[in-house]
């Protein structure tokens, strides 16, 4: 029998889709489940975003369109980094993808060499080494820690750094954390890029979904505009998650190999949802700063009554819409309490080492349910914490 290209065996799937699944199982049973397993927003896209696409499709916008987007919405993404981030950044600097992915995936494509070392935050999306592994590199893991409140070691990651490192990947605010990393995190992060001549991928999917200050983007910094790649789009802020909408930004030279990638590859992105996408930039309802606040009150609201619960302990979250839960205290295994959590309460989450191995003892819960929904996750919680409650109790 004819084989399997051995890079696939390299790959790994996300545990989230697999709880999902389960869940979904459960639910065709008849079990009432409450999902907090996937990072997708319970919002839809502003009223405008969805006319403008009905118009888009209605008006023949469904041909093939320019390989690296659209130049009206290149064009716009320039503007709105530079409105929300403060970034400069010219229209020949952004290539729009079929989701952040997709991006993700071009951009590694592009900058990735067998036999290279990719250093990537753990716990952080199970995507950047799988793929780095795919692409036959390393991938080298530098630890977030709750006791240095999820924030990078510096030192860590200093001491990591070999001849071989091509590449390193951050992701703030992170997923699964929620942490927003420092300034001065950033800072070391880019003068060590610098020192060793590093590319970095700075992953901002969640830039806008911030609970306190402004953002700050590596971009920004002295020297690094030419050796980032910033990854971002439009599945969390604006809750267009099916759309499948991603953009890289990064010089010239990088988006031309990009672009090539993409000429060999999905060809272009569906020319109606690109069109409006620009729409979904404009906001012109406000539709994200009101989603985001929604999203802080369910964070408090979570956080604080699952501290609580005997065994649990969260920090609550900067960014993002992720609580993630320490459980070490209730003696089980995360796998243990996520299946009890599931099959006896109805609440999906997901074990911490679908996100790395720092992950082991803990749950991440994706606060993207309805507050009632949310009250009544914890209130289910509650009641089966009575299996691990005596134990914590000793």
């Amino acid at each position: 029998m004819a084989k399997i290209a051995s890079r696939i065996a390299q790959l790994t799937g996300e545990g989230a889709l697999a709880v999902f699944t389960r869940a979904k199982e459960l639910e065709k049973t008849g079990r009432s489940i409450i999902h907090l397993e996937l990072g997708e927003p319970d919002f839809h896209p502003a009223a405008p975003v969805v006319d403008a696409l009905r118009a888009a499709v209605a008006d023949g916008r469904d041909r093939y369109v320019a390989t690296r987007g659209i130049p009206p919405l290149r064009s716009a993404i320039a503007d709105y980094l530079k409105r929300t981030r403060g970034l400069d950044v010219a229209a020949e600097q952004v290539l729009v993808a079929p989701g952040c992915k997709m991006a993700l995936a071009l951009a590694m494509m592009a900058l990735i060499e067998p036999g290279d070392e990719v250093l990537y935050p753990d716990p952080s999306f199970p995507i950047y080494p799988s793929f780095t592994r795919g692409l036959g590199a390393k991938a080298v893991p530098y630890a977030l820690r709750e006791e240095n409140k999820f924030q990078p070691d510096l030192a860590e990651i200093a001491a990591k750094i070999t001849p071989k490192t091509r590449m390193l990947i951050f992701n703030s605010p992170n997923n699964p954390t929620g942490t927003v990393f420092s300034d001065s995190g950033i800072g070391q992060i880019a003068e060590l890029a610098k020192k060793h001549d590093l590319w970095v991928i700075a992953d901002e999917i969640y830039a806008r979904i911030l609970f306190r200050g402004e953002y700050k983007s590596i971009w920004a910094l002295p020297g690094m505009a030419e050796r980032t790649v910033i990854i971002d789009g439009f599945s969390k802020s604006f809750a267009m998650t099916g759309w499948r909408l991603g953009y890289a930004v990064a010089q010239k030279h990088v988006i031309d190999a990009l672009d090539m990638l993409v000429l060999n590859t999905f060809t272009c992105t569906a020319e109606f949802s690109q069109v409006a996408a620009i729409e979904a930039l404009r906001d012109s309802t406000n539709a994200v700063p009101a989603m985001v606040e929604e999203y802080r009150k369910r964070r408090d609201l979570f956080v604080e009554k699952l501290n609580r619960i005997p065994g649990f302990r969260c920090q609550s979250p900067d960014g993002a819409f992720y609580a993630w839960v320490n459980i070490e205290e209730t003696g089980m295994p995360a796998e243990e309490v996520q299946r009890v959590l599931l099959e006896e309460a109805g609440v999906a989450g997901i074990a911490g080492a679908a996100f790395g191995a720092e992950g082991k003892n803990y749950v991440r819960f994706s606060l993207v349910s309805a507050t009632h929904l949310l009250e009544d996750a914890l209130e289910r919680i509650q009641r089966v914490s009575s299996r691990w409650g005596a134990a914590v109790a000793r």
